[in-house]
């Protein structure tokens, strides 16, 4: 049979000018016309997987994948019954050959390898945010997506909301002027982090596959300390708090003010080991500066990220006891004549003080509206599945765009765990690497961090080891899978 990106590169001819393709063109080879409904698979169903297979159940969801049934049998193998079952994706797309997209909901280390199989195989992706575990991961399927003409969505809803929309025509019609610095910050971790790997190996569920769970990272033992749910704060499967949400607080950091590598990143925290994220941290990217726009230049920027309880300074025009963002972080932009300050999500743009609002004159609308904004953003995408890839409207948070915005987030990850090398690290945003580590550097990591009380005296035992600066830069960067799992 024709792979579905086969058939799409022979077809691009005959249906230029055209929105959608009509059933007929795609009769006989066992897939739904893109003008009626999506055959829809989910990998990763027991959590957010769930969430936004329900936002599309007007489609067609014809394959469900998780590495935990009894997990999955809580929510999604109940709904789609008739759906066919999986443990592992790679025999999901050798088996079932009438899937059209595919939506990804697993830990942060299995995101990249079954996209990027999706995508070579012409079927659409929605990725759950962070788009990947690392830089290079993303960069690879940035350049894939484009390259086979798929229709492609990071799971940060609120790139479809209005609050981003605002906040870029705000900041576009020189409201607060030039903007030279951002504060970012989240409440994030609400999971354990910090955290050594623990001694004690448990007895694996019968209804999960371990070793698949494990997928493309390091071995280890069993504990019930990573699944389920508490996977993000280790290194191997997650990104910390900084890769759960920058994804979406500097989301309209990143498309407001045009951005794209930094020049630079420094990253401190409470104490880091090689095992687990730390509690707090504090990561600054520098910018350089951007084309202007015809309202308001794009003058250098520095973006500073507050998570694990630290804030960043309250700004003078917020009365005490007015909120600053909201519950779950927020972002302030500072420019040369006013500032604009968001809730988590771009959520509720308001300039400061909050009186400025009484008398402010919204500039025309000209960004595309999602409808339904932050609860369309699955939607969106489906419209953007059913399109030809001729003239697709792409959406709104598709690889073109996600990919350097995680990029951007991923490297903050870097820079915290080379923090001991005690410089501000310069990126080659290009070519995916630090310019000045050198062959001799090394980093000091934890890797012990006991305490007791002996004979009413404190006893600290800690200890860390020395490592190739460069080369675990590199490692981080692009990993190595196991053996067994395709190299990416």
């Amino acid at each position: 049979m024709h792979s579905r990106r086969k058939f799409l590169q022979s077809t691009i001819g005959v249906t230029a000018g055209v929105s959608l393709l009509p059933s007929h063109v795609i009769a006989g080879l066992g897939h739904k016309a893109p003008s009626d409904k999506l055959n829809i698979a989910g990998i990763g169903v027991g959590g957010m997987g769930y969430n936004n297979l329900k936002r599309m159940e007007n489609e067609n969801i014809v394959a469900l994948c998780d590495v935990d049934w009894k997990y999955a049998n809580r929510n999604s193998f109940r709904e789609w019954s008739l759906a066919s079952k999986y443990k592992d994706f790679r025999i999901m797309f050798e088996a079932q050959k009438d899937i059209d997209a595919v939506v990804i909901a697993t830990p942060d280390h299995t995101h990249a390898l079954p996209a990027l199989m999706a995508i070579r195989e012409g079927i659409h992706v929605y990725l759950q945010k962070p788009l990947t575990h690392t830089v290079y991961e993303s960069r690879v399927l940035t350049e894939t997506a484009k390259k086979y003409g798929v229709a492609t969505q990071m799971g940060n809803q609120g790139n479809s909301g209005e609050g981003i929309r605002q906040i870029c025509e705000w900041i576009w019609a020189g409201k607060i002027g030039d903007i030279t610095h951002v504060d970012a910050w989240t409440n994030r971790p609400i999971w354990p982090q910090g955290l050594e790997r623990p001694r004690k190996e448990m007895r694996i569920p019968k209804t999960l596959d371990w070793d698949l769970f494990i997928g493309p990272a390091p071995y280890r033992p069993y504990n019930d300390i990573y699944h389920p749910w508490n996977w993000r704060g280790w290194w191997d499967f997650g990104t910390g708090a900084l890769g759960d949400m920058a994804c979406h607080i500097l989301d309209p950091v990143f498309k407001a003010l045009k951005l794209k590598y930094p020049e630079s990143v420094q990253g401190t925290s409470t104490p880091v080991n090689s095992q687990s994220a730390p509690n707090a941290e504090m990561v600054v990217y520098e910018f350089p500066a951007r084309d202007n726009l015809p309202k308001v230049a794009m003058p250098p920027l520095k973006v500073t990220w507050y998570d694990g309880g630290l804030m960043p300074p309250r700004p003078d025009e917020l009365k005490d006891g007015e909120q600053m963002g909201d519950r779950d972080g927020g972002c302030i932009f500072h420019g040369t004549k006013g500032k604009l300050m968001c809730g988590t999500y771009g959520k509720n743009p308001t300039l400061l003080p909050l009186s400025e609002m009484s008398h402010f004159e919204a500039p025309e609308k000209k960004i595309r509206r999602i409808i339904d904004g932050v609860a369309g953003h699955e939607q969106d995408w489906i419209r953007a599945c059913k399109e030809s890839p001729d003239n697709r409207v792409e959406a709104s948070s598709n690889f073109n765009y996600a990919g350097p915005l995680n990029e951007m987030v991923v490297m903050g990850v870097l820079a915290v765990r080379l923090q001991s090398l005690k410089r501000k690290l310069k990126w080659d945003g290009p070519n995916m690497r630090f310019s000045n580590i050198g062959s001799r550097d090394e980093i000091r990591i934890m890797t012990k961090n006991e305490f007791e009380i002996v004979n009413g005296d404190p006893r600290f035992n800690k200890d860390y080891a020395s490592l190739p600066a460069r080369q675990m830069a590199e490692q981080w960067i692009r990993h190595d899978y196991r053996s067994g799992w395709e190299q990416i």
